[in-house]
């Protein structure tokens, strides 16, 4: 078949990779120069940043990806495991996570008595969840009968329905900042871990239990391996190469044609681009149903982040990955995703990856990046009028709270990214840098589908399809959709296999 990936993210990548090693000819079209979407990097002067994934964890799937399409995954990058996870600072104390179990149960211990206890049944508990849940992960969930699976009817009792996120780590811990600890990672969702289904207790969970990662060059070389990886077994790739519309007959889609005018036809699509983005400017107004663009602007979207990318003439002795949180935890949330406010008092993530990787910067210099939470676009915030205020602040926090001191005298190139330009610049619907909300009702059955039911011959891979958010997952989307086209292609026995989780070396 002749298959088109729309978008060079890592989950249009995984599938054109995958897709192109069983003999399909597989062209991918990017609008950008680059490779990766939100997982890409860019050069600031002699500073090299990741523009938006920087953990890399359950590498386990990466690695069984490119297994699958005949290659190995360490050939294409060095990875590091971070044996220090991050660090995380509440208020006047801070509490280092590590993957050693004992460690960290010791750890806890020192920071609030008696919750060295929570942690390990927390990750006994959980362990039993993600055996259950994994399969829901992994297959797809397009039906409502599907609901009615043996693995899923298993599964049920172990998704929290009834529990938010808080409630569930409430169960195992009673000290506010070790719970926060254990919840923050809602914020990979883009949500608030009181609004958050239970069941993705998994995340904290699937950072403990495999490790955190960092390739070296970025999180972005994941990208740039799958693009190579897929070109090497002959996918075609075409940078700078804009979608205009997807040519449909009817509800099939039969190809795309490009900004430049010309028409591509092809037997398969799949979508890599932002969802709400591509089905409100790459499809015939009219043509959606269930997404249509007035229906799109009613669901719930994750929300975005201000981000400034710093080159330093000098390296901090601080850890690779800091979380600074709000000392009103609860109202910065609040903030972000209810009222839509700017935040006076934010929470701030800093990947300081030049004192585990000096390939980022010169010698004796250093890349920083610093994220803050924020709104997204239907906040209606006018960055143009605060971004220059909320950098000060954000540089203040930083200044004030962790080991970063004086860091403005420091800077020697910057780059900010704002909501707006991610939805101007990147083709981010609203900003919403995390995509569509992972809520009950926009989750499995009910988020849209990978091989996707308003258009024929039209899938989906990506933060916006099952299983959702954050990179493990975009992979498994790119999973679940490679083996639904091929199973309809009638080529069951090349599933792509899911195999026991393994390390990085």
């Amino acid at each position: 078949m002749k298959i088109i990936v729309i978008g060079a993210g890592p989950g249009g990548l995984a599938a054109a990779m995958m897709l192109q090693s069983k003999g399909h000819d597989v062209h991918i079209y990017e609008k950008q120069s680059f490779v990766g979407g939100r997982n890409s990097k860019f050069q600031l002067g002699d500073f090299t940043f990741d523009t938006g994934p920087t953990f890399l964890s359950m590498i386990h799937i990466a690695e069984e990806l490119f297994t699958f399409a005949g290659k190995n995954l360490y050939d294409y990058i060095d990875v590091i495991e971070l044996k220090e996870m991050y660090r995380l600072i509440f208020q006047d104390e801070k509490l280092d996570m590590i993957r050693d179990r004992d460690e960290m149960y010791k750890r806890l211990e020192a920071f609030a008595p008696g919750e060295g206890e929570g942690y390990v049944r927390f990750m006994n508990d959980t362990k039993r969840k993600m055996d259950r849940l994994t399969p829901i992960l992994q297959s797809k969930m397009d039906r409502f009968h599907h609901y009615l699976r043996p693995k899923v009817i298993k599964a049920l009792p172990q998704l929290s329905l009834n529990k938010s996120l808080y409630d569930v780590l409430s169960d195992y811990f009673s000290n506010e900042s070790v719970k926060y600890a254990f919840t923050f990672q809602s914020k990979y969702l883009g949500m608030s871990p009181w609004e958050c289904p239970g069941a993705f207790s998994i995340l904290s969970f699937m950072e403990h239990d495999t490790g955190v990662y960092h390739p070296k060059g970025g999180v972005n070389q994941l990208s740039e391996a799958m693009a190579k990886a897929a070109v090497e077994s002959g996918a075609t790739l075409h940078l700078s190469t804009g979608v205009e519309k997807l040519l449909t007959e009817g509800r099939k889609v039969k190809g795309i044609r490009l900004e430049i005018g010309e028409e591509i036809q092809a037997d398969e699509v799949v979508v890599n681009g932002d969802f709400a983005h591509v089905m409100t400017k790459l499809v015939e107004p009219g043509l959606l149903k269930k997404y249509s663009e007035k229906k799109l602007k009613k669901k719930k979207f994750s929300c975005s982040t201000f981000m400034l990318y710093l080159g330093l003439d000098t390296i901090y002795d601080e850890p690779h990955h800091t979380i600074v949180f709000s000392d009103d935890y609860a109202k910065f949330v609040k903030e972000i995703t209810k009222t839509f406010e700017l935040p006076d008092d934010p929470s701030i993530y800093i990947q300081n990856a030049s004192v585990t990787d000096d390939s980022l910067a010169p010698k004796g210099k250093s890349a920083l990046y610093v994220l803050a939470p924020v709104a997204n676009n239907q906040s209606g915030i006018d960055w143009e009028a605060h971004q220059e205020e909320f950098r000060e602040l954000v540089l203040d926090t930083l200044e004030r709270k962790t080991g970063f001191k004086n860091i403005r005298q420091h800077i020697e190139v910057e780059r900010m990214i704002t909501p707006k330009h991610w939805e101007e610049e990147l083709y981010v619907y609203e900003g919403a840098t995390f995509n569509l909300g992972h809520q009950l009702t926009q989750m499995m059955v009910l988020r849209p589908h990978n091989e996707f039911d308003e258009l024929k011959h039209c899938w989906l891979v990506g933060g916006g399809t099952h299983p959702g958010s954050g990179l493990p997952t975009i992979l498994e989307s790119a999973r679940i959709t490679t083996n639904a086209i091929l199973a309809k292609e009638k080529h069951t026995h090349k599933r792509v296999p899911h195999q026991e989780k393994g390390s990085a070396s």
